[in-house]
């Protein structure tokens, strides 16, 4: 007998908290499209976990009917790492914004690439930090003027999609929030791909990033599949990555399923999930251990 699979709408994953964020955020349609993309894929919410670091866009866990952890500054993907390690059988979604995830969490950013795990990092990328009130953040452009650089920004940004590519991530995506039905879409190639899926979404900031907006993004915005990109191809994804000014890409940048994500190469997995296993130690492993104590 099989568990009978209901099916939901994206009503279904409305949270029973509303969203605080500011009227206009990119961030409403980030989350709108998450909604639809679960509904659509039938999930079941108590099969979903939404993992969050700090920051505007990582209150999303509140907002979401799933389950979900609010967690660290910048540590989203190790918690969320942990979740997929302990039962690989449940969907695990990580949320969180540019600073957060590109800045603070820059190490684990890396890091859950190179090891391919399971899941799916949706990042609303306002390129401002705004639950601050709005400092320059890593992926502002130069001379972007902010609280904390007065006088314009000297840094460059950091690239998110090629970082994620040469770092060996094996789903690599780029939406806009104002585009709900594309950007479900490249959310559901996410959640369906077996590895770690990343989904850089241009997610505007209307109270702090004053030069970034929907207007901006709107007249500049290309897709990928517009061109005939082919996603397997890394060095042309790596190209179409780096074109930013009048044109900014939006689509699906690299996708290859031959390399295993982190659930399959973890011999202790092939027994199933480690949080569905019985706990515990025997009495005889316990005296073992006292002895080697003492």
């Amino acid at each position: 007998m099989t568990d009978k699979i209901i099916e939901l709408t994206a009503k279904d994953f409305k949270g029973n908290v509303e969203p605080d964020w500011c009227p206009g955020c990119g961030d409403f349609g980030v989350l709108n499209s998450l909604q639809r993309a679960a509904a659509e894929l039938s999930l079941q919410p108590h099969e979903v976990v939404t993992v969050s670091g700090i920051g505007c866009s990582s209150n999303l866990p509140g907002y979401i009917n799933t389950y979900g952890m609010h967690t660290l500054h910048g540590r989203s993907l190790a918690f969320a790492t942990g979740v997929k390690m302990a039962n690989h059988e449940l969907t695990v979604i990580a949320t969180g914004g540019d600073g957060d995830g590109y800045g603070i969490g820059g190490n684990h950013f890396t890091h859950t690439a190179r090891r391919n795990v399971d899941l799916t990092y949706v990042v609303m990328n306002n390129q401002i930090y705004g639950l601050t009130t709005g400092q320059i953040s890593p992926t502002s452009r130069p001379g972007q003027k902010t609280k904390s650089t007065p006088f314009g920004s000297v840094e460059y940004p950091l690239n998110p999609l090629t970082s994620a590519i040469m770092n060996g991530a094996t789903y690599v995506a780029q939406g806009y929030s104002g585009d709900i039905k594309h950007l479900t879409d490249l959310i559901k190639g996410g959640i369906q791909h077996k590895g770690f899926s990343l989904i850089n979404v241009y997610s505007p900031c209307v109270t702090f990033n004053l030069d970034n907006t929907h207007a901006f993004f709107k007249s500049r915005i290309k897709k990928l599949e517009d061109e005939g990109h082919d996603p397997t191809d890394w060095k042309a994804a790596c190209e179409k990555a780096m074109v930013w000014g009048d044109q900014i890409y939006v689509g699906k940048f690299f996708e290859i399923d031959e390399k295993e994500s982190l659930s399959e190469l973890e011999p202790v997995l092939r027994d199933g999930p480690v949080s569905k296993r019985e706990g515990g130690i025997t009495q005889e492993q316990a005296e073992r251990i006292i002895q080697r104590m003492m």
